[in-house]
């Protein structure tokens, strides 16, 4: 491949992305920010700003998966941590609003570069099967600093909902001494986490919850449905499966588990299709907004904008 080809497959796979991200923060989700709803500190334009910044850490993360393709880089040097690590940087650098993408970063930075590695045919069109294969390959191949600059990633970005981990937790201080001393690479360390985290359980399994769930999902919805209902109903499919991790965190897995309940009874009832669905909806998002939305559904809204990139990457334009 050509420097410019090569420039030019990056610089697509970061746009998609980062299309991605402003269509999930644009839908009217229950309990997350949208154009009409805001959190105390944290309002759309941050997230806007949020995914502009995360342009360049996305396409040198494509640009690298490339050259693993051509044989110009070794997969153990991808460095996946420090793009992680980069991208907090730039994202805080440029809005005012908090943590705003880290979770999203965490799963985009690892999807745009299996993408750089995944030969295209005209128009880069990706075949997800071996998209996937190499997605596999990058997150299996960190290291200890890739561990390291993703807690510092997580010291940049201030993310709620942390601490109680079994081991290596990342509020400890000692923990980033630990991984360079005993060796843990990334991919171990998001094992330990992916019982109460889905952001980590996504890396150790190979994305199922985006691929296999609600990627076929949102696919569907989009054929018949405008992109806002097509990506709540996504974000309520994922919801009333996946009990959502930042919650749980947060308040508790009771909490959590009706939270589901809740998001399985409006879609069950019609969604945004319906007049007793769309009164559903008003009051979930109500509910979860209650108490300073401590029961903003997080985890679920970066999976959502996973989905929405497998979707930009398979040619979906609004």
């Amino acid at each position: 491949m050509s420097d410019l080809l090569r420039l030019q497959k990056a610089q697509h796979i970061a746009k998609c992305l980062q299309l991605a991200m402003m269509l999930e923060v644009s839908v009217q989700k229950p309990g997350n920010v949208s154009f009409t709803a805001s959190f105390e500190k944290t309002r759309v334009e941050h997230f806007l700003a949020s995914a502009v910044a995360a342009g360049p850490s996305l396409q040198e993360a494509a640009s690298r998966g490339a050259m693993v393709a051509e044989g110009q880089l070794n997969l153990e040097r991808l460095g996946i941590g420090e793009l992680i690590k980069t991208c907090s940087e730039d994202v805080t650098m440029w809005q005012r609003g908090g943590n705003t993408i880290l979770g999203t970063v965490m799963l985009f930075v690892p999807l745009a570069t299996a993408a750089g590695m995944t030969p295209t045919k005209q128009r880069f069109c990706f075949d997800f099967s071996v998209l996937r294969r190499n997605l596999d390959l990058v997150v299996r191949a960190s290291s200890a600093w890739d561990a390291v600059h993703l807690y510092e990633a997580i010291d940049i970005a201030c993310p709620s909902g942390l601490g109680g981990a079994p081991d290596l937790d990342v509020t400890q201080t000692d923990s980033k001494k630990r991984l360079i001393e005993e060796n843990v690479g990334l991919f171990e360390v998001f094992k330990l986490a992916a019982a109460y985290d889905d952001i980590c359980y996504e890396w150790v399994n190979n994305y199922p919850i985006t691929f296999d769930l609600a990627y076929p999902y949102l696919t569907e919805q989009l054929r018949n449905k405008p992109l806002n209902t097509a990506v709540v109903h996504t974000f309520l499919k994922i919801l009333a499966e996946r009990p959502d991790t930042f919650v749980a965190r947060k308040m508790g897995k009771p909490k959590a588990q009706e939270i589901s309940k809740d998001a399985q009874t409006s879609l069950e009832i019609g969604g945004l299709e319906t007049p007793e669905g769309r009164e559903s909806l008003a009051e979930f998002d109500k509910k979860l907004r209650n108490s300073g939305n401590t029961c903003n559904p997080g985890t679920t809204a970066d999976l959502t904008a996973t989905t929405l990139a497998l979707c930009v990457l398979n040619g979906y334009r609004p």
